[in-house]
This record gives structure tokens, sequence and C-alpha cells, in this order.
């Protein structure tokens, strides 16, 4: 019996010596006591977005007068630092805390009460302090008022928590307010007030505005999809019975909407000529609801790919008061200053978006290891941000030329070839940059490689809120088309300005004596010379051929003037070396896709049939 006790001691002795040696040698190793591993990626820095861009900085700096230049640099600077402190994290939030709807409270009253987050709120707060819509209206600076504005919008927007759609929709109502009234020698006390509220700098008065336009029947063909009507009642005012599908920024205090006014007889007018703008307030300060609201029902909040931060939903309008705005029958007119605003959002959004996930990608580029190195020295990922920079120097480019000629019209300094260019420039460029945006937000996930796929790291939404861009306020077919609109139109004129423009810029980057530009100056020439043609023999065949080809006819536009811009930037006096190699690069492309695919007979009826043929290849007979 001590013996086997004996035995059993030894053994447990022994027993307690492995486990003493084997701790001594799990100390010595990385996943010792530990889940993962010792190893941690550091993340990608939240950096001062204008500090850290020398495209912005060199554009307003070569565009802006020194004595404007030195006080809007620094509101940027000190708009940055709240951006990298505050806003960036405001924008997770709200990411993080979607809008929810609240139909009935406990008593089964139909309240329709739509939730934010705190954080959401505050931006309105932030949009209103910061003159985000303000600075357009007061005109501080005058013709360059809107480049303030737009800069400061061009920082925000990606880090907002998409507070960016509502102020697009508050600017463009803000504008068709401004021209009815600045037109009218009528006092129309209720529009005025709302004008106010939209463009207030003060937090406690600062209006936002939805923009209520897309109806069960969907599209951007308003002038047949368009199912309201209105009734006029005998305070002059106007009840709105419909259904609104797609309204953006649900919670907004105002709106603008289209319906058909219905006369004594009980009838309405269709197509365009039907339609009327109206102005309503979303609140009834009488509360006739329980909810509040101003006639109308919340049905439900939309569940969308993107853009979660952003209530939108179906609205029932069931005798909604609303006011007339402007002459009745004439809603399609006024909304196309609205949406030439609303575009020019949309492509600063898509700019804007590039540029923050490359300032992302550039320093993650800094502190990512892989295969011995780190990712900013090997040169096949240099060549890779390269090119998604180039991407979004153009998009900036671009979309601050538009800018410029809004804020030029606006103080009625622009010339006709101004007015033309802006009519142009801003389809070609809302449908561009919206394309560019989606596949820069993808090459920029992946980047990051797998950390890029990962919800946690707040880059997948990049990718969801950009696919947005080439859908809302006109698809990339029907912008191409309204490109063709604006050049028959103008019966031609709008196409001589463009060419006009391009040759009076060219020459002026040819003067600067830059060697380093003349070959892509040359090409750039060339592609404007192709296109010309191209426009000669498709106007010989008729419409058809030039509707097929309006796609590439836009892109075709659009990289030839982005090439221009680009050009024009890299010989300024102070360009740097990278300025010149961005041109160069985006000159070696195609800069006349139309060109290219009419040689190739890709317009033809012939292609035409065979582009059917193809896409219901097998399918089966309807």
């Amino acid at each position: 019996m001590r013996n086997k006790c004996k035995v059993i001691f030894l053994n447990h002795h022994h027993n307690i010596n492995c486990v003493h040696t084997l701790q001594t040698r799990c100390k010595n190793t990385k996943y010792h006591q530990a889940a993962v591993g010792s190893f941690t990626q550091e993340a990608p820095s939240v950096l001062n977005p204008y500090q850290c861009d020398g495209l912005l900085k060199s554009y307003l700096q070569r565009n802006i007068p020194k004595e404007h230049f030195q006080h809007i640099s620094m509101d940027l600077q000190n708009f940055g630092e709240t951006i990298k402190n505050e806003i960036t994290e405001m924008g997770q939030k709200c990411e993080a805390s979607p809008p929810t709807l609240k139909q009935y409270d406990a008593w089964g009253n139909r309240i329709n009460q739509v939730e934010t987050c705190n954080e959401w709120n505050q931006m309105k707060n932030i949009s209103a302090r910061e003159g985000l819509i303000a600075h357009g209206y007061t005109r501080q600076f005058g013709k360059y008022s809107r480049i303030y504005q737009f800069a400061k919008l061009f920082l925000f927007s990606p880090c907002s928590g998409m507070y960016a759609c509502p102020l697009a929709m508050t600017d463009g109502a803000a504008l068709v307010l401004e021209r009815v009234l600045n037109s009218s020698e009528e006092k129309h006390s209720i529009l005025l007030k709302a004008f106010k509220c939209l463009t207030s700098p003060n937090p406690d008065t600062f209006w936002t505005s939805g923009q209520w336009m897309t109806e069960k029947a969907g599209g951007s063909d308003v002038a047949n999809a368009t199912d309201t009507f209105a009734y006029k009642q005998d305070d002059k005012t106007y009840k709105l019975f419909g259904y609104k599908w797609f309204t953006s920024a649900t919670d907004a205090d105002m709106a603008l909407t289209l319906a058909r006014v219905v006369d004594r007889d009980g009838n309405s007018l269709s197509g365009t000529k039907g339609l009327s703008l109206f102005y309503l307030e979303t609140r009834d300060e009488d509360k006739k609801l329980p909810s509040g609201l101003n006639g109308f029902q919340v049905e439900r909040l939309k569940d969308k790919l993107g853009t979660r931060q952003l209530p939108t939903g179906e609205l029932l309008l069931d005798g909604t008061v609303a006011h007339m705005v402007g002459d009745r029958s004439n809603g399609i007119r006024l909304i196309s200053g609205m949406l030439t605003v609303t575009r020019i959002h949309n492509s600063v959004w898509s700019a804007a978006s590039m540029r923050r996930l490359l300032l992302l990608s550039k320093d993650y580029a800094t502190k990512r290891s892989a295969f011995g190195s780190l990712l900013n020295d090997h040169p096949l990922h240099m060549q890779t941000l390269a090119r998604m920079e180039i991407e979004s120097r153009a998009a900036f480019l671009v979309t601050f030329e538009v800018v410029r000629l809004l804020g030029l019209i606006e103080v009625k300094e622009g010339s006709e070839i101004d007015n033309d260019m802006l009519r142009l420039l801003t389809p070609l460029a809302k449908l561009y940059t919206a394309k560019q945006a989606i596949a820069v937000a993808s090459e920029g996930l992946e980047s990051f490689g797998g950390a890029g796929y990962l919800e946690d790291t707040g880059l997948p939404s990049f990718l969801r809120d950009a696919q947005v861009l080439s859908i809302w306020e006109g698809t990339t077919n029907v912008l191409s088309l309204d490109t063709l609109r604006a050049i028959a139109k103008s019966k031609g004129q709008v196409l001589n300005s463009f060419f006009q423009s391009v040759n009076i810029r060219l020459s002026s980057v040819t003067d600067s004596g830059n060697k380093n530009l003349k070959s892509s100056v040359a090409k750039t020439s060339i592609a404007a010379g192709d296109l010309r043609a191209f426009i000669n023999q498709t106007s010989s065949t008729g419409h058809d051929s030039m509707f097929l080809a309006a796609r590439d006819f836009s892109y075709s536009l659009f990289r030839i003037y982005a090439a221009v811009l680009m050009l024009e930037h890299a010989s300024w006096c102070d360009a740097s070396a990278g300025d010149v190699h961005a041109a160069n690069m985006w000159c070696g492309q195609d800069l006349s896709p139309a060109t290219t695919n009419l040689r190739s007979a890709a317009y033809t009826d012939k292609a035409k049939e065979l582009n059917r043929e193809l896409v219901y290849d097998s399918y089966p007979t309807l």
C-alpha cells in the first residue's frame, strides 16, 4: 500500500513538473493565453480632409482671389478639424442607428413617427452653423460663393452620415423659391418665410426640404407617371391627394412636389402641361391628425441597399394642404433649376466619396505590410492608387467647373458660352462621376484586402452608398438622352460652345510653354476633332444612330473636357509634377469612345438588331 501511494505521489509530482515546463514554454509563444494572437493591424487614421487634399487647396488658390482665399482656406481648415474630431464619428453612428418608423402609439392612434438618432439631428445644426446652404445665397464672396459653399460640402458629404442628401434637396428648393420670388411682383409671404428658413445659418430657424416627385409608376418620366391631384380651396390653398412612392428626407420640414390641378368639372390635363409645382410644410400647427402631420401618412420606410442612414419613405397624401409655386402648368420648367442644383450635389458627393476613400487607402498603405514591405513600397499597389487618383481628380475638376459656372450665372456675370456649358456639363458631370464613384469604391475596398469586406471597418458603406449615385436624379441613359435634348433644343449651339471652350483652353495650355504636356494637348485636340467628325457622320445617318450612341457620346464629351481641365490645372505656374503626371495619364486613355465604336459599326441598324438578339438569346417567347 505504501509503495502504491508512493507511485501515485511520484506521478503527481511528475505531472506538476510537466505542467510547469509547459507553462514556461507557453510564455515564449505569441498565442499564450490569447484567442487571436499578438498581431493587430493598425487602422487607417481619420485625417483633416482639407489639410490632406492638395488638389482642392491648389484649385481654390488658382481660382479665388487672394483676399477671399485666405478667409475661405482658414474656414475650410477649421471645418476639416471638426470633421476629423467630431463629424466622422457622428456619421458612423448614423450608419449604425438607421431611422425607424413608429406608425401607432399604445392606444392605436396613427402617429407616423419617423425616429432618427441624435447624431442625425445634430447634423442639421452643424449644417446651419457652417452655412452649408446659406453660403450659396448670402453670396458674401460674389461669384465665388458657390465654390466656397460646395468646397465645404465636398469635405462634409462623405462623413455626414448621408445628411448631404437632404441638403441637396434643400439647396434645390431654395433656388426654385428664390427664382420665383425674384420674378414675381406679388408678395408671397409664405414662400418668403420658407426661403429664409432654408437659407438660415441659425440652427433654431433652419429648415430642410424634401423632394416628392417619384410615384408608383416610378422612373424619370414624371410627365406621364405623376398621378397626384390638387384641388383648389376657397382660401386659395390646395389639397393634394396621391401616393408618393419614393420620398427622400421624409423627416424634412417642408417639401416641393408635382401634382395635376383638377378643375371644377373634375378634369385635369395629362402630360407635361398638366403638372404644377406645390410647396407644403410637413407639420400641421393645428394638429388635426394625431400624428401632427399635414394630411399625409408614412406608409413605410424603404429597405435600401445603401443610404440606410437616410429616412426614405412611401407617403399617402390624403388632403395635404399646399401652396402653388409659380404659375399653373409650369411645374416641369420650375423643377429644371432644382435638378441642376441637385445633380451638382450628386456630382460633388461622387467626387468627395472618391477623395475620402482614397485618403483612407493612402494612409493604410503606410501601415499595412505584405511580403516584407509596406504597401506603399509596392509599385503595383502605387499604380493602382494612382489610377484611382486620376479618376477622382477628373471628377473633381469637372464638377467644380460646373459649380464655378453656376456661381457666375447666379450673379449675372456669365456669358452665353457659360450658360451653354452649364446646361451641357451638368448632366455629363452627374452621369460620369457617378460611374467613377462606383468603380473607385470597389477598387478602394479591394485596396484594404479582406478588411475592406468587413462591415465593422465602416468601409463597405462606401460601395453601398455609391450605387445610388448613378440612379438618383436620372440614370446614365436618361442623362445621356438629356444631353442630346440640350443640344437639340439649342439647335447645336451648346456643342459649338463646347468646342469653342475646348479650343480656347487648349490654346492657353500651349501658351504656358510646358513641354511635358505637349503630347497630351495634341491627343486631346485630335480627340475633339474626331468627335466633331463623329457628330457629322451620325447626323447624316439619322437620329436613331445618335440615340444608340448617346451614352458613348456623353462619355466622350466628359473625357475630352476633363482632359482639358486637367491639362489647364497642370499648366498652372504652381502646378506639381503630380499634376502633370495625372493629366498625361488621363489623356493616355481613349478620349472619344464614340468615335472608336463608330468605326466598329456599333450604331447601325444591324447592330441594334444583334443587340436585342444577344440579350434575348434562348429567352422564352413573350
